[in-house]
């Protein structure tokens, strides 16, 4: 792509409205110094220093979307609680849209809190409950859902998925009913629970070991052969247009039809991988949308994925970046 073209791509993305169904989530981080070892176990002890709250899950793919210029709405369920009433918070201090997210007295607001010294992540404490909606939680939030596709009318849905209780089996495929019926393209971030419900889905994008685990095979990431032959198995059971593997180091696979590519990796200084399969998924969900070719749409994806694990914790991609980068590196494409 020229460069000419990449700029009107990314320019293209500001008109898009964007679909973010999933898993949100509090990322708190708590930085501080060890000075000591504690009397009452061989554990650190660490003096907190500064204190964060950051949006997580899948309000950090919202927010990946909204920093490519385009407009996320959140839907998702959170707990009707001190932590969601954060939560709501920080979506409104980001200008997100959170139209879609239902907030429920039945479950708690998930919170993942890392204590981070130096450079050192010493250890995460998770708050949350992964159960299944409730019935009346499910209705809730596919009766709004249905009101969003139709009124918002979003050019891509993307699901973000961390087995955290929203997408049962029942909200994804009415979900993915109503984005097709609506000629809506779907994106999927899946997790093992979940793995094969996705069927009907335009872009599939679970990583090496969640392909493996979900298809109960294992195979080197520098087979080729073996690699086509899992993903073929995986689309003879999820009928999706597109998968998208992410191979860490070694870079992005993907196969449209009958056309496959290996995108390499960019040698990169590796500070954090938190969030970058995030990333991943938001940039490869708005190339979707503008149905871009599939070599170019992984290549851009997986060059925003390096890009985040430059820096620490969960960010979103910064724009301007990857569209230098993108200048730099994918013209041949």
């Amino acid at each position: 792509m020229t460069s000419q073209g990449i700029d009107q791509l990314f320019e293209s993305f500001n008109d898009l409205r964007v679909l973010v169904i999933g898993d949100v989530m509090i990322d708190a981080y708590l930085w501080g110094k060890v000075d000591r070892i504690s009397p009452e176990a061989p554990v650190p002890v660490i003096t907190v220093t500064e204190r964060e709250d950051r949006l997580g899950g899948a309000a950090n793919v919202a927010l990946n979307v909204a920093a490519m210029g385009a407009h996320p709405i959140v839907c998702a369920i959170a707990g009707k609680d001190a932590k969601g009433e954060i939560l709501a918070e920080l979506l409104e201090k980001r200008g997100l849209s959170s139209k879609g997210v239902v907030y429920s007295s039945a479950r708690p607001t998930t919170v993942k809190s890392r204590v981070i010294s130096g450079h050192q992540h010493i250890v995460r404490v998770d708050e949350e409950s992964t159960r299944a909606l409730e019935a009346e939680e499910e209705r809730a939030f596919l009766e709004n859902l249905e009101v969003i596709i139709r009124v918002e009318k979003p050019d891509v849905v993307i699901f973000e998925d961390y087995n955290k209780g929203l997408l049962t089996p029942n909200v994804i495929s009415r979900a993915i009913a109503l984005s097709s019926n609506a000629g809506i393209p779907t994106a999927v971030d899946p997790k093992k629970a979940n793995f094969f419900s996705y069927k009907g889905v335009t872009l599939y994008k679970p990583n090496l070991k969640e392909l493996r685990e979900g298809l109960k095979v294992e195979f080197d990431k520098k087979d080729q052969i073996a690699l086509r032959q899992a993903v073929d198995q995986l689309e003879a059971e999820i009928n999706n247009r597109i998968s998208l593997i992410t191979l860490s180091e070694e870079g992005v696979y993907v196969k449209d039809g009958d056309k496959e590519n290996r995108i390499p990796a960019h040698i990169r200084n590796i500070s954090d991988v938190s969030g970058a399969g995030d990333t991943v998924i938001s940039v490869a969900a708005l190339c979707l949308a503008q149905n871009t070719d599939s070599a170019f749409l992984a290549a851009l994806a997986n060059l925003a994925g390096g890009l985040v694990c430059e820096r620490v914790g969960v960010v979103p991609i910064d724009r301007n970046q990857l569209l230098r980068e993108a200048k730099l590196h994918l013209q041949k494409l």
